[in-house]
């Protein structure tokens, strides 16, 4: 765990600057609640061609509520960063759940995932705002760097289950409602 706040530290002490402090917690807030995941993956709901897409990122956005902030966080119960060094002057308002794994990180891994199941271009950029939204919870010291890797492991294994989902359950039950190829 001091590697941890070793390297949390030299980013306040390496990359942190006037305008990352105004651009990070801007990302972070994209990630907040998983709500701009959640509006793709609604939005993505009313097109045939991205619904089975949108399908994928709604069941890993489901299982990163269930198991990543339902079970997890409370069962795991890992103070956050800035509980233990409160030197640390925070951009944004201190999160009151607990640290372990990354809310913010998985949801935006899980549904950036189900992106690049769409469409690789699009997916790419989601995962660099992905990645951003994660490197964001370091910068503002809430999360430690094994919360940020487990947020990517986990969102990445709920997009997976929420692709096998989709395409072996789903498809069965629904085939017409989530083909992109018919009507076109």
């Amino acid at each position: 765990m001091e590697w941890e706040f070793t390297f949390l530290d030299w980013i306040q002490n390496n990359v942190r600057s006037d305008v990352l402090d105004t651009i990070f917690p801007l990302i972070t807030f994209l990630g907040n609640g998983g709500w701009f995941w959640i509006a793709l993956t609604l939005v993505g709901l009313f097109f045939r061609r991205t619904r089975r897409y949108a399908m994928m990122s709604g069941m890993a956005l489901v299982l990163c509520l269930v198991i990543g902030n339902l079970i997890l966080k409370p069962g795991i119960a890992r103070i956050r960063p800035f509980d233990i060094n409160q030197t640390v002057s925070l951009l944004i308002e201190a999160p009151h759940d607990y640290s372990f794994p990354s809310g913010h990180t998985q949801a935006s891994f899980a549904a950036a995932i189900a992106v690049c199941f769409w469409k690789r271009s699009y997916g790419i950029a989601a995962v660099v705002l992905a990645t951003l939204i994660a490197f964001s919870r370091l910068y503002l010291y809430v999360h430690y760097p094994t919360d940020v890797l487990a947020g990517i492991g986990f969102g990445i294994l709920y997009a997976a289950i929420g692709w096998l989902i989709v395409t072996k359950v789903l498809e069965r039950k629904c085939g017409a409602w989530l083909d992109a190829r018919s009507g076109q």
